[in-house]
C-alpha cells in the first residue's frame, strides 16, 4: 500500500501545479496585452499630435497670451509719433494693408531730422509663427530684438519695422504676402514718410529670417514668385543687401522641435511633401542674382552653412559669421541681439553693419 500512496504522489503534485503555470501565462498575456495597448496608444497619440501641430504649439500661445488676442485688425498699441527717449524719432502703428490682421509697420529714424537720405532697413520679427510682433520682438530669441533695432538706427538707417499674421488663423505664404504689401504701402509713400526705396535692406531674425530669405528669392527670382502665387513690389536693384539672422531652412534636416514650428506654420502638420518643401526651403531657389548677404548661425548654423555654400556656388556675394567654426563656442538662438553685452555677438554685429554699410552707403 504504501508503495501505491507513493507512486500516485507524483501525479497529485502535477496536478496541483497546473494551476499555477496556467495563472503564469495567463499574466504574461495580460501584461503583454497592456504593453501593447500602450505602445499602439502611443503611436496614435504621435501621429494625432505630428498631423495636428497647432494643439502642441497652441499650448505655447496660451502660456505666451493667456486669453489676448494674437491677431488683430486694430492696432495692439496707441500709435505714437513723435521723439524717443533715445532721441529717435518715431511714427508708429501704420496700416498698411486691409485684407489680413496685424498689417501695421513703425517706422524709426535716427534723430528728428526725418528729411534726410538715410539706407531703409525693413525688419521681420521672430517667435516662430506664432509669438512675437515688432513691439516685443522674439520671445524665444536671446534678448528683445528692440534694443538691436535702436543700434542699427543710430548707425544712420531710416527701420520699418513690419508686423504679420501668426497662426493658427494664418499660414504660409500668408506673412509673404503681408511682407510685399508692405513693400508695395512704403513705396507709394516713400515721400510722405522720406524713405529711400531705391536703397533697401531687408533683415529678419528666426522666423523672420525666414521671411527674409524667402523674399530675396521672390525678388530675384521669378519662378520661385511664380511658385508662391506673389508678384514682388520691389525689384533686385532695390535690393542692396539681405540679412538672415539664424533661420531655419533646410526642413528634411529639422529636429522634431523645430518640424512642429516650422510644420505648424506650413500646413498645420510636419509631414510637409517634397512640393510643400521646395516652396519653404528657397535654398532650392537660389540664383545668381540673389542680393548681396550676410549669414547669421547659432542655433542653425547648420542651415546657414548650407545656404553660404549654395551662395558659394552661384558666387553671390556675402560674409558668413558661425560663432561655433570660428570661436569653438555655442551661442542662443539669435545671439547677435546680445551685442551690448557679449564680445562675439558685438563682433558680429560689427561685421554685419560694415557689410551692409558697404553696400548702402
Amino acid at each position: 500500500m504504501e508503495e501505491q500512496i507513493a507512486m500516485q504522489e507524483p501525479p497529485m503534485q502535477e496536478k496541483s501545479n497546473k494551476p499555477k503555470k496556467k495563472i503564469k501565462h495567463k499574466g504574461l498575456i495580460i501584461a503583454g496585452s497592456i504593453v501593447g495597448g500602450l505602445v499602439v496608444l502611443t503611436l496614435i497619440l504621435f501621429f494625432v499630435f505630428t498631423c495636428n501641430t497647432q494643439i502642441i504649439v497652441g499650448l505655447f500661445q496660451k502660456g505666451a497670451y493667456g486669453d489676448k488676442p494674437i491677431n488683430s485688425y486694430e492696432p495692439f498699441y496707441e500709435p505714437i509719433n513723435g521723439k524717443k527717449d533715445n532721441g529717435q524719432y518715431l511714427i508708429s502703428e501704420i496700416k498698411y494693408d486691409t485684407e489680413y490682421p496685424n498689417s501695421f509697420l513703425d517706422v524709426t529714424y535716427p534723430d528728428e531730422n526725418r528729411e534726410a537720405d538715410r539706407p531703409t532697413l525693413f525688419y521681420f520679427h521672430g517667435g516662430g509663427f506664432f509669438a512675437g510682433s515688432k513691439n516685443m520682438g522674439d520671445p524665444m530669441a536671446a534678448t528683445e530684438a528692440t534694443a538691436l533695432l535702436d543700434d542699427i538706427c543710430a548707425a544712420g538707417y531710416n527701420i520699418v519695422n513690419v508686423d504679420y499674421a501668426l497662426v493658427p488663423d494664418y499660414h504660409f505664404p500668408v506673412p509673404l504676402i503681408q511682407a510685399n504689401r508692405a513693400f508695395a504701402y512704403m513705396q507709394e509713400h516713400a515721400d510722405e514718410y522720406h524713405l529711400n526705396m531705391n536703397n533697401v535692406v531687408i533683415m529678419g531674425s528666426s522666423a523672420g529670417a525666414i521671411i527674409t530669405s524667402q523674399l530675396g528669392s521672390i525678388i530675384t527670382n521669378p519662378e520661385y514668385a511664380k511658385l508662391l502665387g506673389i508678384t514682388p513690389a520691389l525689384q533686385p536693384e532695390q535690393i542692396k543687401a539681405v540679412v538672415l539672422d539664424d533661420a531655419p531652412l533646410d526642413y528634411e534636416e529639422f529636429d522634431f522641435n523645430t518640424k512642429i514650428l516650422v510644420g505648424n506654420y506650413v500646413k498645420g502638420s510636419i509631414y510637409l511633401n517634397k512640393g510643400e518643401i521646395k516652396k519653404y526651403n528657397n535654398i532650392k531657389s537660389l540664383t545668381a542674382n540673389y542680393p548681396a548677404t550676410v549669414l547669421l548661425g547659432s542655433e542653425y548654423r547648420h542651415d546657414m552653412n548650407v545656404m553660404h555654400k549654395e551662395l558659394d556656388k552661384l558666387g553671390c556675394e556675402h560674409i558668413l559669421v558661425d560663432p561655433y567654426a570660428e570661436h569653438g563656442v555655442k551661442k542662443p538662438h539669435c545671439f547677435v541681439a546680445e551685442e551690448r553685452v557679449d564680445e562675439i555677438a558685438k563682433d558680429a554685429f560689427d561685421r554685419m553693419m560694415a557689410f551692409i554699410n558697404e553696400k548702402t552707403k
